[in-house]
C-alpha cells in the first residue's frame, strides 16, 4: 500500500509539472499576442483551489471605435486553477466560437489574431516541454551524470556478438558512430536501430591504450521488428561485465513466487538447497536451473536468518525453459573502474543537453513512425500505470535518475502534442497550415469532423496503454 501511495505521488508531481510547463508556454505566447486567457487549469474537474488574477488593462477609447456591440462588464482578470483530475490542465482562451464577444473586446480573442500568431500561441506549448528538457539536462551535465561503462561480458555462445568478435573486457566506444561513454547510451543506440536492416556499426577498444581500436560490423536484419518486449543487447549477444555482486533483493514483483516465499526487498540470500552463494549471478543460474523445484533459502534479514522455500515458475525463452522467482538485485556500488562521469562547466554544458535534447526528440519521433510501420510493437506504448511505477522508482533512486526521467517524459509529452491530430496541438497546426495554403480557414464542419475522429483515435491510444499497462502488472 505504501509502495502504491508513493507511485501515484509521484505520478501526480510528474505529471503536475509537465502539464504546468507545457500549458504555461500556451498562457505566456497569449498574453504576449494579447490574447485575454479566461482560465489556467492543472487538472480537469472540479476546481479546488483558485486564485483570480488582475483584470486586463482595456483601451476603451480604441475598442469601442466603431463598435456595433459593447460589453456591458469589464473583462475578468485570468483565472488560474488547480482541479481534482491531475491527469492533464488546460488554458481557456476568449474565442468567438466558445462564447459571444462583443465587439469592444474582438482585439482579445484568439480567433481574431493573425496566423502567425495563433501559430505560435499553439506551438508555445510542445516549445515549453522541449525548453523544459533541455534545461534538465543543462543542470545534470553540470552537477554530472553517472553512468555504468560500457565494458562487456563473455558474449553469449553462437551470438553475433561472439560471430563479430567482441570478447569480454572490451570497452564499446561508439555505436553506429554515437559516442557511448555509458550502458544506457549504447542500449538507446541499439534501440535507434528496431526494425532495421544492414549492419551494426561498433568501435571498441580491446585493451587499455588508444592504439587497440577496432572497428566491427555485427548485421541485422528486421532486428526485432514487432516484438512485444524488445532486448536489443541480449538479442546480440551482448552483456555487462558483471563485478562479484552480493545476493541481496531487490525489488520483489507481487504475486511472484518470491513474494509466496515470504522474500523481502533487502534481503540476502546465504544459503540455497544448502549450497552457499557468494554471488548474484550464482543465485540466479541456480533459480534459473531449477524450474518447478522447491529451493530452500536461508536469507539474513537485518540481524535475523530466516529459513524459507521458494519454488520457481517455469519460464519459456528462445534458448529453453528457465525458473524464474520475480526478484531484482538489490542496489549495489559498481566499482569505481566501471563508473563513468559526464560533467561540463555551466557555459558550455548547454551543447550536450542541446544534443541530447535532440537526439531524444528524433527518437521519439522515429519510434512511432516504426510503431505505425508495425516495426516497433504497440506493446511499447505506456500509460499512467506503468509512469506512476517508474516515477516512484526514479525518484527512489535519486534527483538525477527522476531530473533525468521528467526530461525524457517532458519530450514524449512534447512530440505527442505534436502529432496532426485534432484535438492535440499538432492538429491545430495542420489546420493552421491548410488556411496559410489556401488563404482561408477550414470551415467549422471539417474541424467538427475532424474533432470527433481525434477523440476516437486519443480514446484508442489511452486505452491500449492502460491495457499494455495491466499486462506488464
Amino acid at each position: 500500500m505504501i509502495e502504491f501511495l508513493q507511485s501515484v505521488l509521484a505520478l501526480i508531481v510528474t505529471i503536475s509539472i509537465l502539464v504546468t510547463v507545457h500549458e504555461f508556454g500556451h498562457f505566456y505566447v497569449a498574453k504576449k499576442c494579447g490574447v485575454h486567457v479566461e482560465r489556467f487549469s492543472v487538472g480537469f474537474g472540479k476546481v479546488l483551489v483558485r486564485l483570480q488574477g488582475k483584470p486586463p488593462k482595456v483601451d476603451n477609447a480604441c475598442a469601442t471605435q466603431g463598435a456595433h456591440t459593447v460589453s456591458n462588464e469589464p473583462l475578468a482578470g485570468t483565472e488560474y486553477c488547480i482541479a481534482m483530475i491531475p491527469l492533464g490542465g488546460y488554458v481557456k482562451m476568449l474565442d468567438e466560437r466558445d462564447t459571444f464577444v462583443a465587439d469592444d473586446l474582438l482585439d482579445f480573442a484568439f480567433n481574431r489574431k493573425p496566423l502567425w500568431q495563433r501559430t505560435l500561441i499553439v506551438a508555445a506549448g510542445p516549445l515549453a516541454n522541449f525548453i523544459l528538457a533541455f534545461f534538465v539536462y543543462w543542470i545534470l551535465f553540470v552537477a554530472g551524470v553517472s553512468g555504468v561503462a560500457p565494458i562487456l561480458g563473455e558474449p553469449a555462445p553462437g551470438s553475433a556478438a561472439e560471430r563479430a568478435g567482441l570478447k569480454a573486457g572490451i570497452e564499446i566506444l561508439s555505436v553506429d558512430d554515437k559516442a557511448t561513454g555509458t550502458w544506457s547510451e549504447v542500449n538507446l543506440a541499439l534501440f535507434d536501430r528496431l526494425g532495421d536492416s544492414g549492419a551494426i556499426k561498433m568501435i571498441v577498444r580491446t585493451e587499455a591504450g588508444l592504439d587497440n581500436v577496432q572497428t566491427l560490423s555485427l548485421p541485422i536484419a528486421r532486428f526485432l521488428a514487432g516484438e512485444d518486449e524488445p532486448r536489443p543487447a541480449t538479442a546480440l549477444g551482448l552483456g555487462l561485465m558483471q563485478p562479484l555482486f552480493a545476493p541481496i533483493l531487490g525489488e520483489v514483483s507481487a504475486g511472484s513466487p518470491a513474494e509466496t516465499g515470504g522474500l523481502k526487498a533487502g534481503d540476502q540470500v546465504i544459503l540455497a538447497d544448502g549450497i552457499a552463494l557468494d554471488a548474484w549471478s550464482d543465485f540466479v543460474a541456480l533459480v534459473q536451473a531449477r524450474a518447478g523445484q522447491r529451493i530452500s533459502l536461508r536469507v539474513k534479514r537485518g540481524q535475523s536468518d530466516l529459513y524459507l522455500e521458494v519454488t520457481p515458475e517455469a519460464v519459456a525463452t528462445s534458448e529453453g525453459t528457465i525458473g524464474r522467482i520475480g526478484v531484482a538485485l538489490g542496489p549495489q556500488q559498481w566499482p569505481s573502474s566501471m563508473q563513468r562521469l559526464t560533467r561540463a562547466p555551466f557555459y558550455t554544458a548547454w551543447l550536450p543537453a542541446l544534443d541530447k535534447t535532440y537526439e531524444m526528440t528524433r527518437f521519439t519521433f522515429e519510434s512511432i513512425g516504426k510503431m505505425i510501420q508495425g516495426l516497433v510493437s504497440t506493446r511499447n506504448l505506456s500509460g499512467p500505470i506503468t509512469i506512476a511505477k517508474i516515477a516512484n522508482q526514479t525518484a527512489g533512486n535519486g534527483l538525477e535518475s527522476f531530473l533525468g526521467f521528467i526530461a525524457l517524459v517532458s519530450i514524449s509529452l512534447g512530440v505527442l502534442n505534436l502529432l496532426p491530430i485534432p484535438m492535440l496541438d499538432g492538429g491545430h497546426l495542420l489546420y493552421f497550415l491548410i488556411e496559410g495554403v489556401t488563404g482561408k480557414p477550414v470551415s467549422e464542419q471539417i474541424q467538427t469532423w475532424g474533432l470527433q475522429i481525434g477523440m476516437v483515435f486519443l480514446v484508442g491510444i489511452m486505452m491500449l496503454a492502460f491495457y499494455n499497462d495491466l499486462l506488464r502488472l
